[in-house]
């Protein structure tokens, strides 16, 4: 794939951002680890280096080496990046007096390539630094300043290299996506050609390609992931495609039945297993939230490797793996960025179950998700349900699992998103659900004191996962959403809501 950008990854907080961006202008991209380049620098037409939490002045920085990189390529050097270049290139490179952080304006602009359309003096942009660059590098040329930053943004003459101290990944720099879109295909010559219909035209021929006649197991969720992964396959290998719906014991209210009713009407071949009692007695005891989701992980591959058994010669394990997933798990393919959770569908399959794994989402984030089944002829309902985390209700229980816990929940959690659906609130939330907490609270109800249960709602609004928001739901929602929930279900008697954002904590609260 010629039109391939090659994102190199530093450890930056953002640099998933970058490539939420590169996408957007329909230009595929990669992230890679900056110690572990791609073999084959050919496939790349575009290079874009992210920013780090490092310094450039320490010992222990990030130093790749960019010597086929290097004026051979368009490459664009992004905070850190336009650091990197500007201390190893002849340029000087100093703490600041202060760190710049937040939002700032341009104060000036060389009005070429990089920065032709809207852009402009007063434009907004996003810095995040404690370095500055005091003097650039050989043969550059400054492009842009802010009041505080002398040297903003410059390029490298004789070659196609451009620096930006800034980021033009977040969303607060406000002509940050028209400076990707100009340096990628004013300056880089990429073509948009990445769309949903040539993600599911190219990536079918891929997989008839790699699975030809074998039979393929997918474990379907109900979710929009493992829906789209399965109508790809559908689409590559036709009755080969075995589908499996494995009841965990930690699903939501009635969902079992209703999923695989949902099924029905996609000519898929689905086959349902109910291994609740299986999952419940391994998670029983267990409070650490890592050791539920890998106990689950491995309860649910061990219920694969059984159902894998009953079809006739089955070589594959497909998954709707997406890459959110894979970058927490894996800092960014590999890279320095900081693991935050691991995912049960990430990382392999133990020796000893004889099935190679097929991904066929693996490299998209989720709104992409929704734009290729949408592209399929998915049923809208089914694209547009809200995430739900892969370990069920178990990461939604802090502390132990327990069948009442799971039931107590269940009730709280429909009683929440039948909520929402009832006053037409479900498609303006990215995501919501309720946790049970590990605290019981005194009430009154009736004349009695109670000492029940505690449970925190959470709905946020994101693109993708990777970053969210609280929603402001309406007061008198909430207020009724309450009411309902300690009326009707037994062991509740408190109910709050949770108003952190993402970062500093996550979606779920395991």
């Amino acid at each position: 794939m010629q039109n391939n950008v090659l994102i190199l990854d530093f450890g930056s907080q953002y640099t998933q951002l970058i490539a939420r961006r590169v996408r957007e202008l329909n230009i595929f991209c990669e992230i890679k680890p900056y110690n572990k380049l791609p073999e084959n620098l050919s496939e790349y037409k575009a290079v874009i280096l992210s920013g780090s939490p490092f310094s450039v002045r320490a010992e222990d920085a990030p130093h790749p080496d960019l010597s086929e990189i290097r004026g051979k390529k368009p490459l664009l050097a992004v905070c850190y990046g336009a650091q990197y270049l500007a201390h190893f290139g002849g340029g000087n490179v100093a703490p600041s007096n202060t760190r710049e952080y937040g939002r700032a304006n341009l104060s000036f602009v060389e009005k070429e390539e990089l920065f032709l359309e809207k852009i402009a003096e007063g434009s907004q942009v996003w810095m995040s630094h404690s370095d500055t660059i005091k003097q650039l590098p050989t043969n550059a040329k400054k492009l842009a300043s802010t009041h505080d930053v002398e040297n903003a943004a410059y390029r490298i003459e004789g070659e196609d290299t451009y620096a930006i101290q800034f980021h033009p990944e977040v969303y607060h720099s406000t002509d940050g996506k028209q400076i990707l879109e100009n340096f990628l295909v004013k300056i880089a010559k990429v073509e948009q050609t990445w769309t949903p219909n040539s993600f599911v035209d190219s990536t079918v021929e891929e997989l008839k390609a790699k699975i030809g006649t074998d039979k393929v197991i997918l474990g379907l969720s109900g979710g929009v992931d493992s829906s789209v992964a399965a109508m790809l396959l559908h689409k590559a290998i036709g009755k080969n495609l075995h589908c499996i719906f494995v009841n965990n014991g930690l699903l939501r209210k009635d969902e079992f039945p209703s999923v695989l009713k949902q099924y029905e009407g996609m000519g898929l071949n689905v086959k349902g297993v109910d291994a609740s009692a299986r999952f419940l007695d391994e998670l029983a005891g267990e409070s650490d939230p890592e050791k539920k989701r890998k106990i689950i992980g491995r309860v649910f591959v061990d219920v694969f490797d059984d159902e894998s058994q009953l079809v006739e010669d089955a070589k594959w394990l497909a998954q709707g793996t997406i890459y959110p997933d894979v970058i927490e798990s894996v800092s960014a393919t590999g890279g320095p960025s900081a693991t935050i959770k691991s995912h049960h569908n990430v990382g392999g399959l133990p020796d000893y179950m004889k099935l190679s794994v097929v991904e066929p989402l693996r490299m998209l984030f989720k709104d992409e998700v929704r734009r290729v089944g949408a592209s399929m002829g998915m049923d809208k309902q089914l694209l547009g349900r809200h995430p739900f985390p892969g370990p069920g209700l178990a990461i939604r229980i802090l502390g132990d699992i327990t069948p009442e816990k799971v039931a107590i929940l269940q009730e709280v959690d429909a009683v929440f998103i039948n909520g929402l659906k009832e006053w037409n609130l479900y498609d303006k939330v990215w995501q919501a659900g309720a946790m049970l907490l590990p605290v019981n609270s005194v009430g009154v109800m009736g004349d009695e004191r109670t000492y029940e249960k505690c449970v925190a709602l959470r709905a946020v609004e994101s693109t993708d996962g990777m970053t969210a928001d609280w929603v402001n739901l309406p007061y008198e929602f909430l207020q009724k959403t309450s009411n309902d929930i300690i009326n009707k279900v037994r062991g509740v008697n408190r109910v709050v809501y949770d108003i952190s954002s993402k970062p500093p904590a996550t979606i779920e609260w395991e």
